[in-house]
């Protein structure tokens, strides 16, 4: 489907570069915020769970993965400045309802999401604290409350806090690093893929998670001072920082816990505490909790915004547009993501599946995102160019993403055909659909 002339540039149109204030290093540094987020104080311990010490192969391919998929999404930023990231790819390349279908899978990913997160903090906690699942429990509620009530009253976390937290999480991971490395042995590494080397694939799915956020930048592409140099910079110099800093996290916890490393719930905390001592389990803590409570406001913020945005513009019940417009806040979408997360969390409570269920079905939608954004980077992205290639190699293996995700495809499918029968429907009802001239503005809603 192609877009008409009221739906913004049409393919190979240029929009005029505005002039911002983001320097490259900036750029560098909300990348790195956006990137790093609480995945990597527990997925290096379900991946170890998943793969044993074939997990760092899943590592090594996701980090090898984030260049085309940073460079396809740097080129968009840059060529297409607007606060519509990836959703005004989709639109431009595929129209309104293309777009209506990413903006679903964003908002419904983070009702799985946001209780995960919460889960690998109250981890932290637990074992700082002690008091087992129930603690778990209590701390990821506890942190759901919060931030719904601080974004009920207009309270969000600043971007400058954003950037602390981002900071502190990078130093964190320093400190574990350099202080477990005395302790690593190489017979760790046997036997090297103790579930299969088809495990690899499985471990790698989970980590989509820890890799998501590439595209959030995009958003912000107008603020560079010049994005067509900037952006595309700015995203290569974090590319390699995130890289180097997961690589070593996830094979200092292989190399240094050993058979250990599956089993442990707070493994960031177990590495300080073997390299320093038992006491920096509660600094431990701590930080999780910090940044826990950044990432999750930034999803509850961003989903709440967004899903007034899907009201305002027909791919969702007009009753949630309450709060669209700047300065408002969307109550009503907040109280649908808010009770979606209660809903999730309590379920995988009570089922006692922990959070890897939930990291699956968010990883889901994030690389079905994905593979709409460079499926779009085809159609927009000059043929032949370097950043069109990257692309075309970011959607084969966001596509193999896809199959190693197994039956938890099945909640991006059901989000994508929930969608379209809800536009179809409105369009039979005779209510309008999707606004083109709106488009669907998604925030970055992970980690």
């Amino acid at each position: 489907m192609s877009t008409s002339s009221t739906q913004g540039p049409g393919i190979g149109d240029i929009p005029a570069q505005p002039v911002g204030r983001l320097t490259i290093w900036q750029g560098t540094a909300l990348y790195v915020g956006a990137v790093l987020g609480t995945g990597v104080i527990a997925l290096p311990a379900l991946a170890a769970q998943a793969a044993g010490p074939a997990s760092l192969l899943a590592w090594l391919g996701l980090v090898l993965l984030s260049v085309p998929l940073a460079a396809t999404f740097s080129a968009l930023g840059a060529r297409y400045p607007d606060g519509g990231g990836v959703s005004t790819y989709v639109r431009h390349a595929f129209g309104a309802r293309a777009a209506a279908v990413v903006g679903w899978c964003f908002y419904f990913a983070v009702p799985a999401g946001a209780p995960a997160a919460g889960t690998f903090a109250g981890a932290y906690v637990a074992s700082a604290l002690g008091g087992g699942q129930r603690t778990v429990a209590v701390t990821a509620a506890a942190l759901l409350i919060l931030v719904a009530v601080a974004n009920a009253f207009g309270l969000t976390v600043s971007g400058r806090l954003q950037l602390v937290l981002a900071v502190l999480l990078v130093v964190l991971l320093l400190a574990a690093v350099v202080a477990a490395l005395p302790h690593a042995r190489l017979e760790n590494l046997r036997p090297f893929a103790p579930h299969g080397w088809p495990a690899i694939g499985s471990a790698a799915a989970l980590l989509v998670w820890s890799f998501a956020g590439w595209e959030a930048i995009t958003h912000l592409a107008a603020d560079f001072r010049r994005p067509a140099r900037d952006l595309p910079r700015a995203a290569g110099l974090a590319v390699a920082v995130v890289g180097l800093l997961y690589l070593a996290v996830a094979a200092t916890s292989v190399l240094v816990l050993g058979p250990t490393a599956g089993t442990a719930e707070a493994p960031l905390a177990e590495l300080l505490a073997l390299g320093i001592g038992g006491t920096v389990q509660v600094l431990a803590a701590a930080a999780a909790l910090l940044l826990t409570l950044g990432t999750m406001n930034a999803y509850f913020a961003g989903a709440a915004k967004l899903g007034a945005a899907l009201g305002r513009d027909g791919a969702l019940p007009a009753w949630l547009a309450q709060g669209s417009n700047a300065g408002e806040v969307p109550r009503r979408s907040l109280a649908v993501v808010s009770g979606l997360s209660g809903l999730a969390l309590a379920v995988t409570t009570v089922a006692d599946v922990g959070p890897q269920p939930l990291v699956l079905l968010t990883t889901g939608s994030f690389v079905t995102v994905y593979a709409l954004g460079a499926a779009a980077a085809l159609r927009l992205l000059p043929r032949g160019s370097l950043p069109h290639r990257c692309a075309l190699f970011a959607l084969v293996a966001v596509v193999l993403l896809l199959v190693m995700t197994g039956w938890y495809l099945l909640w991006p499918l059901i989000v994508t055909a929930s969608a379209l029968c809800y536009l179809r429907w409105r369009s039979a009802a005779g209510s309008p659909g999707p606004d083109p001239l709106h488009g669907i503005a998604t925030a970055d809603c992970q980690k």
